[in-house]
């Protein structure tokens, strides 16, 4: 029976440098996301939003819980958040638009996960694990061929990059796309309506959190990748975007944050709990800022005793989920 992933979940959902340059060769331009005007279609029922209002005096935050790849009919979004999106003067994402669209993210993620000790991957592998890694290369030939990566090339990486690449694939395999996630459509739409964007860190910033991961939660990460992978993959992934589209809050702590805090602390703590406090400082300066602010990041930052809601709460302002 395949052990249930515990870091896939996590670092595929809370990492935007992940969905926007990982999928990418070192030496390729990423091509510009889709409008998403052209990529939306009808769906049933706009996706519940993960959207609080954090309020002092007549300034308001709003906080907006993103999935940082999503489907065409994950479109249009609720009312509430176009109401949210109209209020505010200007929006936050984890990183600034112009860096998430520069071509240079996936240079400097490529070259992060570069090997630099001149051994191969699978000098490092267990048995086990290399050839399970041969036979989903072999499966996926044309989507790797497509990125300008072969099976040799692959050896040049460090476990962490080969994991996020056969994630993001898997994920891209299902339908869901770094084109049409919620950072993008939303960023989009700024530049359209001429309002101001900021970022909360650097893609260097989070290329850290994941080049930083010990070697047992990198090998780990790349089995779970692997493991999960076709068919075996889909009903997670299913669930996971189906309680963001949803707005199930318990859902989403649960599958994604209760067992990887107890059984890998530091890395939990790294890149969630440690990001959000960094950021708590940048999102209250907001408040002395004129105009409203739309705060858009990954779902799990706002979830939980660890979230941003939370800890807002925690120092006296009022934050209230908006329907």
């Amino acid at each position: 029976m395949t052990r249930k992933p515990v870091l896939i979940p996590l670092l595929s959902t809370l990492l935007l440098a992940a969905g926007a340059a990982a999928q990418t060769p070192p030496d390729a331009v990423q091509a510009p996301p889709a409008e998403p005007a052209a990529a939306a279609a009808t769906a049933s029922a706009p996706p519940v939003p993960l959207l609080w209002k954090a309020s002092q005096g007549e300034t308001s935050v709003y906080l907006l819980g993103s999935f940082h790849l999503l489907r065409p009919d994950d479109y249009p979004l609720a009312p509430s958040v176009d109401a949210a999106f109209e209020d505010a003067s200007r929006l936050m994402f984890e990183m600034a638009p112009e860096e998430m669209n520069s071509p240079t993210l996936a240079l400097k993620m490529g070259q992060a996960g570069m090997r630099t000790d001149g051994t191969t991957l699978d000098s490092e592998l267990p048995p086990e694990t290399a050839a399970a890694l041969k036979a989903w290369l072999a499966d996926n030939a044309g989507r790797v061929q497509s990125m300008g990566l072969s099976p040799q090339a692959v050896q040049m990486f460090e476990p962490w990059f080969v994991a996020l690449t056969i994630t993001l694939i898997e994920m891209t395999n299902h339908g869901l796309d770094p084109a049409l996630g919620l950072d993008t459509h939303l960023e989009q739409r700024a530049r359209q309506a001429g309002k101001a964007t900021v970022g909360l860190e650097t893609g260097e910033e989070q290329i850290a959190f994941l080049g930083g991961m010990h070697r047992p939660e990198q090998l780990q990460f790349l089995r779970e990748a692997l493991e999960s992978s076709g068919e075996a993959g889909r009903w997670e992934l299913d669930k996971l975007h189906g309680a963001w589209r949803a707005g199930d809050e318990r859902t989403l702590w649960n599958e994604m944050a209760v067992r990887m805090r107890m059984e890998y602390p530091a890395l939990y703590h790294r890149i969630n709990v440690a990001r959000n406090d960094a950021w708590l400082p940048k999102i209250e300066a907001l408040f002395e800022q004129e105009g409203n602010t739309l705060v858009v990041v990954g779902a799990l930052h706002l979830l939980g005793e660890d979230g941003v809601v939370h800890k807002l709460r925690e120092r006296g302002y009022t934050v209230e989920r908006v329907p």
